[in-house]
């Protein structure tokens, strides 16, 4: 049976591929955003422009109604089944760092303590792989081990990162006062289908040593709809954080353990990796969710003329 979801974001890359996966699951989705859904979207799923910084607004929209008709005949004053928390800049350098972190953080805290004041009991916010400290560091510096589970430290210099962990620790603190379900899914670079057949992704594939900052690793914008899904539907894990990430390396070696002795050979393994698993380990939301990869990159790059 389909849920009421409010997504938060939208209107971005990894949105709308989000909410295109979302209906075709059957669920009923309210987009927050500053930026409208493309036609095609915007047919089926309604957009509020939303200050997410002002919490009376937040508050406002958690109880709005999803379809704008006249009169409004859809189930009235239901609350959301869930929220998807994806708003936010999505990196440093949009913004002034004081601005992302403002931003991030505030919006964040004034999404989850809306829902758990309201009675909304599944959260989903967007986290992000560059929590653990490498992505965005002054210089050159190393994950702490293989394979990277959600165990591992997070502690980062930047301010988009910073403001991620500040996230996780709302979402945690929240979960554990109000008993709701809340899961921070650690993002990796979003690809979207169009992108396997652009630069960024060869050299990926054909320039592995230049991408230790993103460990090898990636996530499928359709594939992150799946996870969300699979987030909405789980019940009753509390608060947990998963890396959302696909299952494989984004080059051809046939072992990643020999690539990462080659690349990384000081960093340590501390746990067992296949031949061709991705650093950034997924196996805790394969395991707690059930995510099945249905987008290994193979199958979208190999298509390159």
């Amino acid at each position: 049976m389909g849920k009421r979801i409010i997504v938060t974001g939208g209107s971005g890359k990894a949105g709308q591929h989000i909410i295109a996966y979302l209906l075709d699951k059957g669920h009923d989705i309210l987009n927050l955003d500053l930026a409208p859904l493309p036609d095609h979207l915007a047919k089926r799923v309604h957009t509020l422009r939303v200050d997410l910084t002002d919490s009376g607004q937040v508050y406002s929209v958690f109880t709005s109604h999803f379809h704008l008709t006249e009169p409004f005949r859809e189930p009235l004053r239901l609350l959301p089944d869930a929220v998807i928390h994806l708003a936010g800049y999505s990196r440093n350098m949009i913004a002034p760092d004081n601005e992302t972190f403002r931003g991030n953080t505030l919006s964040t805290y004034n999404v989850i303590e809306a829902a758990c004041r309201l009675g909304i009991n599944k959260i989903v916010t967007a986290s992000s792989i560059t929590v653990y400290g490498v992505s965005y560091a002054e210089g050159d510096v190393e994950y702490p081990s293989y394979p990277v589970d959600e165990e591992a430290d997070a502690n980062p210099m930047d301010t988009y990162a910073i403001s991620k962990v500040c996230g996780e620790r709302v979402a945690r603190g929240f979960a554990r006062r109000f008993g709701n379900d809340i899961y921070a899914l650690r993002i990796g670079r979003v690809v979207a289908p169009e992108e396997y057949k652009q630069e960024m992704f060869k050299s990926y594939v054909e320039s592995p040593n230049a991408w230790a900052p993103h460990a090898w690793s990636y996530t499928d914008a359709r594939d992150l709809g799946q996870m969300c899904d699979l987030a909405v539907q789980k019940d009753g894990l509390g608060f947990q954080i998963f890396n959302a990430v696909n299952d494989e390396i984004t080059n051809y070696t046939s072992s990643a353990t020999e690539f990462l002795r080659r690349i990384s050979p000081q960093v340590p393994f501390t746990g067992h990796m296949g031949p061709r698993d991705a650093p950034i380990s997924n196996k805790k939301i394969k395991a707690l969710l059930g995510f099945n990869q249905q987008h290994p990159w193979q199958l979208h790059y190999e298509t390159e003329p």
